[in-house]
């Protein structure tokens, strides 16, 4: 089974300095039918107008990741970390027992526009950690590569959560596969661009929601960037 989850259909907020797209339900959006697939909880695309920023907030039992396309992001935490997170790079925050972090955009005329990503985690009450590794284009470019994933397999970084997340970029007459296996459960955000996922088109923004399916199949790529997320169900 899939399901187009269309970008128009999804929970919006403006707050001025910050405009949001909400995937699942999230703050002021609640939809029943769109509360998380998975383990897969929140997808936010957030635009963050120069010199603002998210001030500093907790989080508890939860696995972040932010994947920003364009501009920079500011990242301050409790853990100590002080860190730039450009496009390319894939931050990974577990909040486990709890943690306060801040996000900013420092930038005087350059808007940071990015996705922050929840998971929830395999077990509750872990050591806060942090953990942010560069992906360069052509590691995705024509492929699927592997970015996050429970083992920190092929330099990805490490979840504390039964997820595997693929980041890949595909022009024209390039497509790619990935296998699922028996009970999981798989989701689909184009980040920009179009392409089809196992026979359905998408368009930026969009994604598509697959469950017992064997195999996530991209074709008919025109300028895509995606996120492929296998999932526990």
């Amino acid at each position: 089974m899939i399901t187009l989850r269309p970008s128009q259909e999804r929970g919006y907020a403006d707050h001025g300095w910050l405009k949001s797209f909400h995937s699942f339900s999230f703050a002021g959006y609640y939809d029943p039918a769109h509360m998380a697939w998975g383990n897969l909880r929140v997808i936010n695309e957030d635009r963050v107008a120069p010199g603002k920023g998210f001030g500093s907030h907790g989080h508890r039992d939860m696995e972040i990741v932010s994947y920003v396309m364009h501009g920079a992001l500011a990242h301050k935490d409790s853990m100590g970390n002080v860190k730039s997170i450009p496009p390319g790079d894939v931050q990974r925050m577990s909040a486990g027992t709890g943690v306060q972090h801040s996000e900013f955009n420092f930038a005087p005329n350059e808007t940071t526009h990015f996705l922050q990503i929840w998971i929830e985690p395999d077990v509750l009450g872990v050591t806060p950690s942090y953990e942010q590794t560069s992906f360069d284009a052509s590691a995705k470019q024509g492929r699927l590569c592997l970015v996050a994933s429970p083992d920190g397999a092929q330099g990805s970084v490490s979840l504390n959560a039964d997820a595997r997340m693929y980041a890949g970029l595909f022009e024209a007459g390039q497509t790619a596969s990935l296998d699922l296996a028996a009970g999981r459960k798989a989701y689909v955000h184009l980040v920009r661009g179009a392409l089809t996922v196992n026979g359905l088109t998408l368009r930026t923004g969009d994604a598509a929601l697959l469950a017992d399916e064997a195999r996530v199949v991209l074709a008919d790529a025109q300028d895509a960037e995606v996120l492929v997320f296998d999932l526990r169900a």
